[in-house]
């Protein structure tokens, strides 16, 4: 049984993805724009938000830099007062390999201010009118894009790992919230996706992903009303599988099987 209602039809759904511009923000907001949804895409990159509307008639960019609360804020209700949002995306992410012996302060606060903190400016300015929209019958959903490396710690994630387990963490609180009310709430927790973020990675990455791919496997979660959206399942799996064993086979094993 489904944990969030089911999406059958995109056509007239209207959807903002906030962090867009590129990588898997962008996929998805191209495949649901090839299924008639009404897609609004937000970055901090006017230009690429400009190409992706020029390529996709009908679709709306606005110019956003998710550090900032008030624009956040102002972004949120100026669409809002438009008309209801059936889908806000939390897509925005930053990511720059680190460990312990390399830390520096300000690259973690800058995950932290991309990956949490604007999450959390989102979630403030539109959990009110997802609200409202059920209330009024609707059924709206709001989905954070987190990753698998927020399921355990891992090598060179030092910066980026905590990030993306606070958000799994929030998406689980905001479900046990929000899914009463009538919102729908899910997480994204991808494995290795080709985008400018993870080419930054100096290893093989296992059951590497397409953009595409991994948009395609999102909208099925969403239209399956799943809450949590992983993938390739033939990766996730086996982290999952890690997930559960004690410390003392943990580490070990994932010192065994990086190398670091």
């Amino acid at each position: 049984m489904p944990l969030n209602p089911a999406i059958p039809n995109w056509r007239a759904k209207r959807v903002w993805l906030v962090g867009a511009s590129s990588g898997i923000g962008r996929a998805v907001a191209a495949q649901l724009h090839a299924q008639g949804a009404q897609v609004i895409v937000s970055a901090r990159q006017q230009a690429l938000l400009d190409t992706f509307v020029q390529q996709h008639p009908g679709s709306q960019a606005l110019v956003l830099d998710v550090t900032d609360a008030q624009a956040v804020q102002h972004a949120a209700d100026h669409l809002q007062a438009q008309a209801p949002l059936d889908l806000v995306c939390y897509c925005a992410g930053h990511y720059s390999p680190m460990r312990a012996d390399a830390l520096a302060l300000p690259e973690l606060l800058r995950h932290q201010q991309v990956n949490l903190t604007g999450a959390l400016h989102l979630l403030a300015a539109v959990v009110p009118g997802l609200r409202a929209s059920a209330q009024a019958g609707r059924t709206p959903h709001l989905s954070l894009v987190a990753s698998v490396a927020g399921w355990r710690g891992l090598p060179q994630s030092l910066a980026y790992g905590p990030t993306k387990a606070a958000l799994i963490n929030l998406a689980e609180t905001l479900f046990l919230d929000l899914r009463p009310q009538g919102v729908g709430v899910s997480v994204v927790n991808p494995g290795f996706v080709d985008t400018p973020l993870t080419r930054q990675n100096n290893f093989a990455m296992p059951a590497l992903l397409t953009p595409e791919q991994a948009a395609q496997a999102m909208l099925r979660g969403w239209e399956r009303g799943d809450f949590e959206l992983h993938f390739p399942r033939r990766f996730t799996l086996w982290l999952k599988l890690l997930r559960v064993l004690p410390y003392r086979w943990y580490f070990p094993l994932v010192h065994r099987m990086t190398g670091l």
